[in-house]
C-alpha cells in the first residue's frame, strides 16, 4: 500500500468527497491542485504542470494559481461545465501543530455562480431540479441563487419536453435523481447541461417558509434543489424566496423552438440580445428591471385580469408625462437590490455594497411621495406598496462611509462617530502620524538636514532615515542605528520607539475593530431582507411598466382589447422589431383577421415576400399584449392564448444527429400533440424537407388535423400551391397572399397580404436577385415552360428528349407492371377521363386522380 504525506493525505481524504469537482487546496498564498485534477487543469486553464514530492508513491502532479487572482480561473472552469471546490485553512497556523485543518468552503458550479465576466446582471441565472410526480408529469423549480427567486411549475411529456423546460430557461446546471440522470444525460450532454444528482434527504429546514404557496406534490423538486444549494455553499441562504406555483393555465406557454423562432431574447443569428423583442422593448433603468422583463417575455400571462392591470398601469404612466421623467431619473439612482441582497445573506457583500444599498433607499421616499401624489389610482396603489425600509436605510446612513473602499479589512468603511472606541483608536493614530510630522520637522531644523526623512516599514517599523553624505551633520549620539542601506542608515530614537508602539497598536485596533463592526452591520441587513426583497420586486415591476409607457408612445402603439371567443383582429399590424431596425416610413403595415368561423390562414406568395415576416409579427403582437404592453398597429382585439408553437425555418442538429427535416417534425409533433383550441400555431413552409410528394401529402394532412382536432387559430404558409384548393373542403380555412408583380421582367415584392391564393412563385426571379448566371437561369426558365406545359396539355413537349416527367415515369411504370394477356376495365377508364373538366382541376386533383386510374389498371 502507498504512504503519501500527511498533507497529501489529508487532500485525498477532502477530494474524496467531491470527485465530481476540481478541488482548489490552499496552501499558503496558492490554490494548489494534484494527480489528475493537476492534470487536467493545466491543460484547460494554460499554466504550468510541475510536480511535488508525495511521500513512497514518489513524484506527483501539481499545478497552482495564486488565491487573489483565482476568481478568473474559477470562472474560465466553470464556464467549461466543470465545478469547483474551494479548500481553506479553518485553523490559524501560529496556534496549530502540525497539519493545519482544512475544508471545504464552497464549491462552485455552472448553475451557482452569481459572479464573474460571463454572468449578465441583466439576466437570470437559473439552477434547476426535477422530480417525479407521476409517470407522465414533472415538478420542475429552478432559483436564481443570486436574487433568491424561486419558482416551480408541472411539465408534462417525456424527455424531450423535459429538455425543452430547460433550454427555454437558458439553464446550465439542473440537479436530479440518479434515475433521472439516465434518463436525461444524453439530451444535456450534446447541449451541454450538467446533471447534478443530489439526494432529497438531505435537505435540512430553511429558516423561511418556501414551500407554503405550492402544491405539495411539488415540493420534492424544491427541496432537492434547496438540498443542493446548501451543499454547495455552506452558508446562510436566508434571501432564498418562497417558491412562487407558476400553473400551466395561469401563464402564456411558449417552447423554447418558438421561443428562438420569434426571437424573443435571442438572436438566431447573432446568439445576442440586438434584434430581438427583448432589446426592442429594455428601456428599462435598473438591472432587475431588465430581468423581470425578460421573464415576462418568457412567461406572458393568461390571466384577463392581471394582463389588464398592466395595461392600465401603461395607460396611466403614457398620461403622465413629466411624472415618468421624474420616475426614470429615481430609478437609476437605485442600484440591484435584489443581487445585493443575495451577497448579503450569503456574507460575501462588501462594504461599497452596502453603500450602494444605502444610496438605492435614500431615493426611495421620494419616489414614493411622487406615486401617490399622481392623482392616477393604479400608480398610487403602486406607492402603497413600496416599503421605504427605513430602519435599514437609518443603520447604514449612521454607520458606512461616504465613499468606503472596496476591501472592507482596508480601514475607512465606518463613519466617525458611529462607535466610541473606534473613534478613540483613530485619534490615536491619527495624532500619533501628526506628532511624526512634527518630529520630522524638528530633526530636520536640528540637525540642517533638510533630506531627512521619517519612514515606515512592515520589517523595521519607524525610522529616522539619513544619507551617508549628511552623516557628518547628525549628532549620532542621539541615535541609534537600526538598518544600513547602501547610500544611508536609519535610527531609531528613545521617544519615537514609544510613539511608534501606540500609532501601531492603535492602527492593528482600528482596523480589527472596523471589520468586526462592518460584519455586525451586515449581519443586521440579513434581519431585513425580506423587505428589500419586497421592495427590488415592486422596483423592478414599475421599472417594466415604465418602460412599456416608454416605447409604446415612442412608436405610436395601441392598447389591445380582449374577445371573449377565439377571433383575432390585427388591423395594419406591423412587426415591431423588423420596424424598429428599418425606416419606420418604408414599413408595409399588414392586417390579419380570424373568426370564429375562419380561424385558418393558408398563406401563399414568393420567397422574400414577408410570408414569415407576417407570421411573427402575429405571434409578437399577441406576446406583448400578453405581457401587459401596447401593440404595434392600428387596432388589435385579441383572444387570451394559453400557448403558442412555430414552425418557422429549419437547421440541422448535428449534435444529435437530426436532420433539417426530421427537426421540423420534431416541432410539428410538439405543436400538435400539445395544443388546444385556444392556442396559435404558426407552420412555415412545412415538409420542403422532403420530396414534393411526401412534403405536400404532410402538409395537407397537418392542416386537416388541426382543422378537425384541435381547431386552434392556425397561420400556415406554403408553397405549394395545389394546397390553396383545400378551402373548398375545410370550412374554416381561408386562402391569403404576399403580393408581388413584374416590371419589365422583374419581380417587385409589395409586403402586401391580399385576400385569395397567389398566381405564382416567381422563385426564378429570386434566383435571379440572388446573382446566379444568366445561362442557368435561361435554362430554369426553359425547363419551367416545359413543365408547365405538362401540366395544361395531354400530350406533352419536354424541354429535351433527356428530360422525362414524373407523370410519363408513372405511365412506364404502368406499361411494364400491366400484363398483357390481363383484362383491363379501359372503356370505363376512357369514359372517366372524357367527362373531367380539366380547365376546373387543380394540379393536386389531377394528381389524386392520376393514382386512382393506375389503381384500376392494376
Amino acid at each position: 500500500m502507498t504512504t503519501h504525506t500527511p498533507m497529501m493525505q489529508q487532500y485525498l481524504s477532502v477530494k474524496s468527497q467531491y470527485e465530481d469537482a476540481f478541488l482548489f487546496f490552499r496552501l499558503g498564498d496558492f490554490y494548489e491542485m494534484f494527480f489528475n485534477d493537476a492534470t487536467e487543469a493545466s491543460h484547460i486553464l494554460e499554466i504550468t504542470l510541475t510536480s511535488r514530492e508525495g511521500g513512497e508513491s514518489g513524484r506527483i502532479p501539481m499545478c497552482g494559481v495564486p488565491y487573489h487572482s483565482a476568481q478568473g480561473y474559477i470562472e474560465t472552469l466553470v464556464d467549461k461545465g466543470h465545478k469547483v471546490a474551494i479548500c481553506e485553512q479553518v485553523e490559524d497556523p501560529k496556534q496549530v501543530k502540525g497539519i493545519v485543518k482544512r475544508e471545504v468552503v464552497k464549491v462552485i458550479t455552472p448553475g451557482t455562480i452569481t459572479e464573474g465576466k460571463n454572468i449578465d446582471a441583466h439576466s437570470n441565472h437559473f439552477i434547476g431540479s426535477f422530480d417525479r410526480i407521476s409517470e407522465n408529469v414533472c415538478a420542475f423549480a429552478y432559483v436564481d441563487l443570486a436574487t433568491g427567486e424561486g419558482t416551480v411549475e408541472q411539465i408534462q411529456g417525456d424527455e424531450s419536453a423535459l429538455a425543452t423546460a430547460i433550454e427555454s430557461l437558458g439553464m446550465k446546471e439542473v440537479v436530479v435523481d440518479e434515475q433521472m440522470q439516465l434518463m436525461l444525460g444524453d439530451s444535456c450532454q450534446s447541449k451541454g447541461i450538467v446533471l447534478s444528482v443530489c439526494d432529497l434527504e438531505l435537505y435540512e429546514t430553511h429558516g423561511r417558509e418556501l414551500f407554503d404557496d405550492i402544491p405539495e406534490a411539488s415540493t420534492g423538486a424544491c427541496k432537492r434543489l434547496v438540498a443542493y444549494l446548501q451543499q454547495t455553499q455552506k452558508t446562510s441562504l436566508q434571501h432564498l424566496q418562497p417558491f412562487k406555483f407558476l400553473s400551466r393555465e395561469a401563464k402564456l406557454t411558449i417552447d423554447a423552438n418558438s421561443m428562438r423562432n420569434l426571437e424573443l431574447v435571442q438572436s438566431i443569428r447573432t446568439g445576442g440580445k440586438e434584434g430581438t423583442l427583448f432589446w426592442l422593448l429594455d428601456e428599462t433603468n435598473t438591472a432587475m428591471g431588465a430581468r423581470k422583463l425578460k421573464t415576462w417575455i418568457r412567461q406572458p400571462l393568461a390571466d384577463q385580469l392581471e394582463i389588464e392591470y398592466r395595461l392600465d398601469t401603461v395607460s396611466e404612466l403614457i398620461d403622465a408625462y413629466f411624472l415618468r421623467d421624474d420616475l426614470k431619473q429615481a430609478l437609476r439612482e437605485v442600484y440591484d437590490l435584489e443581487r445585493l441582497a443575495g451577497r448579503i445573506s450569503m456574507g460575501s457583500a462588501s462594504a461599497r455594497d452596502l453603500a450602494q444599498l444605502r444610496n438605492s433607499l435614500r431615493t426611495i421616499p421620494m419616489l414614493k411621495d411622487q406615486l401617490s401624489q399622481s392623482g392616477k389610482p393604479y400608480l398610487i396603489e403602486f406607492s402603497r406598496r413600496i416599503h421605504p425600509c427605513e430602519d435599514q436605510c437609518a443603520v447604514l446612513e449612521a454607520s458606512i462611509a461616504e465613499s468606503p473602499p472596496l476591501s472592507a479589512k482596508e480601514g475607512g468603511v465606518i463613519k466617525d462617530g458611529y462607535h466610541e472606541k473606534l473613534d478613540t483608536y483613530r485619534d490615536a493614530s491619527r495624532n500619533g502620524k501628526l506628532w511624526l510630522a512634527e518630529l520630522e520637522q524638528e530633526e530636520r531644523k536640528r540637525t540642517g538636514i533638510k533630506g531627512l526623512k521619517i519612514g515606515y516599514n512592515r520589517i523595521f517599523g519607524y525610522y529616522i532615515e539619513i544619507t551617508k553624505s549628511n552623516l557628518h551633520l547628525a549628532d549620532l549620539n542621539r541615535y541609534e542605528r537600526k538598518q544600513t542601506l547602501a547610500n544611508a542608515e536609519r535610527y531609531i530614537t528613545p521617544e519615537l520607539k514609544e510613539k511608534e508602539e501606540l500609532i501601531l497598536s492603535a492602527e492593528s485596533e482600528s482596523l480589527d475593530l472596523e471589520y468586526r463592526l462592518f460584519a455586525e452591520i451586515r449581519e443586521q441587513m440579513k434581519q431585513g431582507i425580506e423587505q428589500i426583497q419586497q421592495l427590488a420586486s415592486v422596483l423592478s415591476e414599475l421599472d417594466v411598466l415604465l418602460a412599456f409607457a416608454e416605447i409604446s408612445e415612442a412608436q405610436g402603439y395601441v392598447k389591445p382589447i380582449f374577445s371573449i371567443d377565439k377571433a383575432l383582429e390585427i388591423r395594419n399590424g406591423r412587426h415591431p422589431v423588423v420596424e424598429k431596425m428599418m425606416d419606420h416610413s418604408l414599413y408595409v403595415p399588414n392586417s390579419c383577421k380570424l373568426t370564429t368561423d375562419a380561424n385558418m390562414l393558408l398563406i401563399t406568395g414568393p420567397n422574400m415576400s414577408g410570408k414569415s415576416t407576417y407570421m411573427r409579427q402575429v405571434a409578437l403582437t399577441v406576446v406583448m399584449a400578453q405581457i401587459g404592453c401596447y401593440v404595434p398597429c392600428e387596432l388589435a382585439s385579441l383572444p387570451i392564448t394559453d400557448q403558442i408553437f412555430t414552425r418557422i425555418g429549419a437547421a440541422d442538429d448535428l449534435a444529435s444527429g437530426q436532420s433539417t427535416f426530421m427537426m421540423e417534425m420534431l416541432e410539428s409533433q410538439q405543436a400538435i400533440a400539445h395544443a388546444t383550441n385556444r392556442s396559435l400555431l404558426l407552420f412555415d413552409e412545412i415538409g420542403r424537407g422532403t420530396s414534393t410528394y411526401d412534403g405536400m401529402s404532410l402538409a395537407q394532412a397537418m392542416m386537416e388535423y388541426i382543422h378537425d382536432k384541435i381547431g386552434a387559430n392556425t397561420l400556415f404558409s406554403t408553397h405549394y400551391h395545389e394546397l390553396t384548393a383545400l378551402d373548398e373542403q375545410l370550412e374554416r380555412l381561408a386562402n391569403v397572399h404576399v403580393a408581388a408583380m413584374e416590371q419589365e421582367g422583374k419581380v417587385v415584392f409589395l409586403h402586401k397580404v391580399m385576400s385569395g391564393p397567389a398566381d405564382k412563385s416567381y422563385g426564378i426571379h429570386v434566383a435571379e436577385l440572388a446573382g446566379l448566371p444568366t445561362p442557368l437561369l435561361e435554362r430554369a426558365r426553359e425547363l419551367l415552360l416545359g413543365f408547365e406545359s405538362q401540366k395544361t396539355s395531354s400530350k406533352p413537349t419536354l424541354p429535351s428528349s433527356e428530360q422525362i416527367s414524373f407523370f410519363d415515369l408513372q405511365a412506364e411504370e404502368s406499361q411494364k407492371e400491366q400484363p398483357v394477356e390481363q383484362p383491363v376495365e379501359q372503356n370505363e377508364i376512357i369514359e372517366q377521363l372524357k367527362t373531367i373538366d380539366l380547365a376546373n382541376t387543380t394540379p393536386l386533383q389531377g394528381l389524386q386522380l392520376l393514382f386512382e386510374l393506375r389503381a384500376k389498371l392494376k
